[in-house]
């Protein structure tokens, strides 16, 4: 997959964009447990009485707070408060708010930061303890010794205000009472100091004479909904990194298919001989579809599952930090199951992609061959081989589905084993009163927030070695060198283009074969002379044609073409001179028309018809009523062999080429075809170089010049009463063809 990173620099911009929507997607799914913890202990647990910092009091119980705090605190909070009484403007106002106006003069809060809040918050929670401890224990002597021990409020004389006594103490002896209050507080962190100070201030808030339901039912309604706010803004995230990963994926996709066709079109045989059809199929098709998906997860998890790891772990010590471990253990666990999965899995994944290839190649040589099978009545031998072959993948596929089968109940129980351990360890803590519920529920939340994101990425684990292997398929085809290519700086051919052929000192090696098939072959093709190639099976004659268009490059020696070294020219300069008549005819589906105008697409009807009556094609076309417009079927699987062929050489001669090669074109047609074919190509190539290989020797007889090959050397080279007097090879080949008088 690395190899391909690079196919994706075009949708930089949208994989930005998605990582910036999944920061924002995995903040908003961050914070709901957040809200929710706060909603559970702010809106149930303090009645919607947010913190210490009171939104009003009395300017009694601020003389009383006061007591409890040094200058510098009662500094600090006094600047945050107004005084409000019956001369303040907004009396009428406040005193609708706050009915307890009407009797005594009230200390409100000020807008104020939220920095602020939460730097006041231990200091007036201590204080608010402390004044609420005093009362309660007034109200209830028995409660006295519990609250302050070492103090006997009943002693105090009746009538004595507490408050006003210690008001009255030297400054010395209350600071050696706040020394002994904050010694006693330090167990206890700031925030539970202030959410113990709650009760203070809801008693308080009644004192005031504040709807206590409305303050709750504001808070959650307020923080709901900003959780369904954050709820649509997830939604929303969602669905715009979905539309990202997809336009990714199949963008990713549509460009790797493009680039694989265009580069396979640029091979010679050299890199077919390397590649099956088979497999190329299966890298264009299932190997990038597999890249498809990856692509599509990766986009919208690769960046999400980190994200919701390391914020959920962030989030989750700061509600408690002594719940750490079981989060550490869970997710050490899950390591250890995908690192097993993943080391079990990756050997078969690689396997995978063979087994299709293998697959795909049966499959292809059976419809390929199917009249063979038929003819042979090899069909059981057929369905026994693809049969072991479709058995092979498939158990290498439930190999691998029985491992993921296994996987996903052992992650489900490790993450409810994790939610069992987080309610038992919390609910000591909140026993104990070192944790709040909320923030017990909300560590919980994110605890598996965490393991849901390592479930993630284990699915990207397990998909990714699969797409891994597909990735370096699809890399390998793109990556080939290409041993036919263009020179940097390509000469062109000068005009009027001759189209004189001559071969020097050529020899020729089949890549990674030890000998060459071709030695030494000296030869010229003249324009309007026809040169035809003769031979046993094997002697080179379609190989020497071959290198002619540069399906192959020469291992030694040179081609020339007017003068000029083929390898100097562009190829695609040099085909646009060439017609070439496979031995097999190719026709595309589609119409004899297309099939046709492939050669040149704007050519007239009327030269279309001309061509089809030169190759005598002309009789079985017109007989259909569509004429041009007859449907070819795929591989021109609806028109006989020999029709085949004189469709093949009609499309050449659309091209009006001044160079013509006929590789054996001539095979699936009867001789008097044949002889009518020869006699309307003579007439319409006269000026045209013409190859032709063959091996008929009566297709050839009345050629310019007979070249005769055997065993990759020129054996022979003349007309054919030249060849039959001079050449032993020639000779042999014509008498076992035609009787002595026809040879002769």
């Amino acid at each position: 997959m690395i190899r391909l990173v690079k196919y994706a620099k075009p949708f930089l911009p949208s994989i930005l964009l998605a990582v910036i929507l999944l920061f924002v997607q995995a903040n908003a799914d961050l914070a709901l447990p957040d809200y929710m913890s706060r909603i559970v202990n702010v809106g149930i647990q303090q009645s919607g009485v947010e913190n210490a910092v009171a939104l009003a009091m009395r300017q009694s119980t601020m003389e009383r707070l006061a007591l409890f705090m040094t200058a510098e605190e009662e500094a600090s909070v006094r600047q945050i408060y107004a005084l409000v009484d019956a001369t303040s403007p907004d009396y009428e106002r406040l005193a609708r708010d706050y009915p307890a106006l009407a009797h005594e003069p009230l200390y409100v809060r000020q807008p104020v930061d939220r920095a602020t809040v939460e730097r006041l918050n231990p200091i007036m929670g201590r204080a608010w303890l402390v004044v609420y401890g005093i009362e309660q224990a007034l109200a209830h002597p028995e409660m006295a010794a519990t609250l302050f021990p070492g103090f006997d409020l009943s002693r105090l004389p009746p009538g004595v205000d507490i408050f006003a006594l210690l008001g009255q103490m030297p400054a010395a002896q209350r600071a050696q009472i706040r020394a002994a209050i904050d010694q006693r507080f330090a167990a206890m962190g700031d925030n539970f100091i202030a959410q113990a100070a709650m009760a203070p201030v809801r008693a308080e808030y009644q004192a005031l004479g504040m709807d206590l339901a409305a303050l709750q039912n504001s808070y959650i309604l307020r923080t709901g909904m900003s959780m369904l706010l954050l709820t649509l803004l997830f939604v929303v995230c969602v669905i715009a990194v979905g539309y990202l990963a997809a336009r990714v994926s199949a963008g990713l996709a549509r460009d790797l298919r493009r680039l694989v066709f265009a580069q396979v079109e640029s091979f010679s045989a050299a890199e077919f001989d390397r590649f099956s059809t088979a497999s190329l199929i299966t890298r264009s098709t299932n190997d990038i579809t597999q890249i498809q998906m990856v692509a599509f997860m990766l986009v919208r998890m690769v960046a999400y599952a980190p994200i919701i790891g390391i914020g959920g772990v962030i989030r989750a010590i700061s509600k408690s930090s002594s719940m750490w471990w079981l989060i550490a253990l869970a997710v050490i666990v899950l390591l250890g199951l995908i690192l097993l999965v993943f080391s079990i899995a990756l050997p078969r994944f690689k396997r995978i992609q063979e087994l299709i290839d293998r697959l795909n190649l049966v499959m292809r040589e059976n419809l390929v061959g199917m009249m063979v099978i038929r003819a042979f009545n090899r069909q059981d031998f057929e369905l026994e081989r693809f049969d072991r072959a479709n058995r092979d993948l498939t158990d290498t596929m439930l190999f691998i589905t029985r491992v993921m089968v296994v996987m996903m109940p052992l992650m489900m129980f490790i993450m409810n084993a994790l939610t069992l351990l987080i309610i038992w360890v919390g609910a000591h803590q909140v026993a104990q009163s070192t944790l709040r519920v909320g923030d017990m529920m909300a560590f919980l939340q994110y605890a598996l927030q965490i393991v849901f994101s390592f479930l993630m990425l284990s699915m990207m684990f397990i998909i990714l070695p699969r797409a891994a292997v597909a990735g370096d398929r699809v890399a390998e085809v793109l990556e080939t060198e290409l041993t036919i290519q263009d020179p940097p700086q390509p000469r062109r051919f000068a005009e009027p283009f001759q189209g004189l052929i001559e071969f020097r000192h050529v020899s020729f090696r089949y890549p990674g074969a030890e000998e060459d098939v071709l030695h030494d072959i000296n030869l010229v093709a003249r324009p309007g002379q026809t040169t035809a190639f003769i031979g046993s099976t094997g002697s080179g004659k379609s190989t020497v044609v071959n290198l002619i268009p540069r399906f192959y490059d020469v291992t030694s020696g040179a081609i020339l073409v007017d003068g000029i070294d083929i390898r100097q020219v562009a190829q695609r300069e040099l085909r646009a001179k060439i017609g070439y008549i496979p031995q097999r005819g190719v026709l595309f589906s589609g119409t004899v028309e297309s099939n046709l105008r492939y050669a040149d697409e704007e050519a007239g009807e009327e030269e279309l018809w001309e061509a089809l009556r030169t190759a005598q094609a002309v009789d079985f076309i017109a007989e259909r009523p569509e004429g041009l417009a007859a449907e070819i079927a795929q591989g021109g699987m609806n028109v006989s062999g020999g029709q085949k062929q004189r469709l093949s050489i009609a499309r050449a001669l659309v091209k009006k080429p001044p160079i013509l090669i006929l590789d054996d074109s001539f095979s699936a047609l009867d001789f008097q075809t044949d002889a009518a074919l020869r006699r309307a190509l003579k007439e319409k190539t006269a000026a045209s170089t013409v190859l032709v290989v063959t091996q008929r020797v009566s297709t050839i007889m009345n050629a310019d010049q007979i070249i005769v090959l055997d065993e990759g050397r020129i054996v022979g080279c003349g007309t054919h009463s030249e060849l039959m007097r001079d050449c032993q090879v020639y000779r042999e080949i014509a008498l076992s063809q035609l009787g002595v008088e026809e040879a002769a």
